[in-house]
Parts: C-alpha cells; structure tokens; sequence
C-alpha cells in the first residue's frame, strides 16, 4: 500500500520573519496543506463530509524543527498515514529542502462529529484510505 503524499510549497518573504527565516507557526499550515490533499487525493470531499457532520480535527500535534527554511526555498511535504485507529488516525509528516529534513511532525486526527464528540471512522472513508494512491 503506497500511504504517501508529496506536495511542494514556495517560500515567500510573507512566510518569513525579519531574518528572512520561516516563522515556526507557518510550519503547522504547510503541514495542514500537506494532509488536507493527502485525503482529497484519496478521494475525500472534505465538504461534503462535513456538510454530513463528519469532520477531522487535529487532537495532538508534535513537531521537531531540524534545520531553518529561508525565503525563496522549494519545501517538499511528505505526508503519509502511521495508523488507523477506530476513530481517529495518526500522521507522520516530514517536511524537507531536497534531501534535508527541516522539520518531522506527528499528528494525531480524531473523527467528531457536528457536537465534536469522537465518532467511528466510516467504513467507506476507512477504505479510501488504505485503498492504494491512484497518482
């Protein structure tokens, strides 16, 4: 089963800090970046699920900053699922400039419904995620 995804992200001087250094907080969107289209690419309409009261939040998040991103680096966002549990899924996210690892993430979604009480994965959201990549 192929669980990864790869998306690339430009850096621009309104990521950056008065160095010209990534601003550590703009590290949690590219990783948000990075999951949101692992699931559209597993064919998830995150709209529709949520127009359906099915939504994904973010329950834990760790993050390990390795190196410094500049302004005008090229970002890669591997993204891949670690685990499925009943109701929730586990993420390891790695963020790299070529070969160096900038930064490593876990992150911990849990399914919830309209009230935000933890809910079971459907069935048909579980398989599109162990279905393998179609890209």
């Amino acid at each position: 089963m192929d669980n990864k995804n790869i998306i690339e992200k430009k850096i621009y001087y309104h990521d950056t800090d008065a160095g010209e250094v990534v601003y550590y907080a703009n590290y949690l969107k590219y990783l948000e970046e990075g999951r949101t289209q692992y699931l559209i690419d597993k064919g998830l309409d995150l709209k529709g699920l949520g127009d359906k009261g099915i939504w994904f939040v973010v329950a834990k998040l760790e993050i390990d900053y390795k190196l410094p991103a500049q302004y005008q680096d090229t970002l890669q966002i591997v993204t891949e699922i670690e685990k499925i549990k009943s109701a929730s899924m586990v993420f390891m996210q790695n963020i790299y400039r070529g070969d160096a690892l900038i930064a490593r993430s876990t992150v911990v979604l849990v399914c919830v419904n309209d009230g935000f009480k933890p809910m079971v994965i459907p069935d048909d959201i579980r398989a599109a995620l162990t279905a393998e990549n179609t890209k």
